[in-house]
């Protein structure tokens, strides 16, 4: 399989990354510690980079959906919890890490899902986003990058899993 161009390099990732970290610790330094978590399989490389530059204290979460399947299209009656977090977050402050937003449906889905539980804060943080895509409407608190609406692999998003752990974002044609 050849190697997709580049469509965001790694150093401009580690540098948005290093940026986002800075921002959750100035608004999140007062608060208690934060719990991150991680919508796997796409957002592993990019909850372990961000986590790693935080200072403030937070734990970490991980949980999993399916929403793509055989679909061409994706709805919040589509998605499927697959596995859940293993601790409860009933009045902690949450962060929910994704790797992209498209559709938004998988991340209005967990929105809920987690708002049921009571935390004393529910926020997003993506690496990226597609608003092109976007049918189901929800806040991104903390954003990466925007791009346009290309099928993009790399830094924890694959195709047919492969292309997972390139080290940039690149674009499939």
């Amino acid at each position: 399989m050849h190697t997709p161009p580049e469509l965001i390099s790694a150093s401009d990732i580690a540098t948005r990354v290093e940026e986002l970290a800075a921002q959750i610790d100035a608004d999140y330094a007062d608060t208690g510690p934060l719990v991150l978590i991680g919508v796997l399989k796409g957002s592993f490389i990019f909850l372990s980079d961000l986590a790693r530059h935080l200072t403030i204290p937070h734990r970490i979460e991980f949980i999993a959906v399916s929403s793509y399947g055989d679909r061409e299209s994706e709805t919040a009656d589509a998605v499927r919890l697959l596995m859940d977090v293993r601790h409860p977050i009933e009045g902690a402050h949450v962060m929910l890490v994704e790797d992209i937003v498209d559709t938004g449906h998988t991340l209005v889905y967990l929105e809920r899902l987690l708002a049921a539980r009571s935390p004393a804060s529910l926020k997003t943080c993506t690496l990226l986003h597609k608003p092109d895509r976007t049918e189901a409407h929800t806040d991104i608190d903390y954003l990466g990058f925007t791009i346009p609406d290309v099928w993009v692999v790399g830094y924890g998003l694959d195709y047919a899993e492969q292309h997972r752990t390139l080290p940039y974002i690149g674009e499939l044609p």
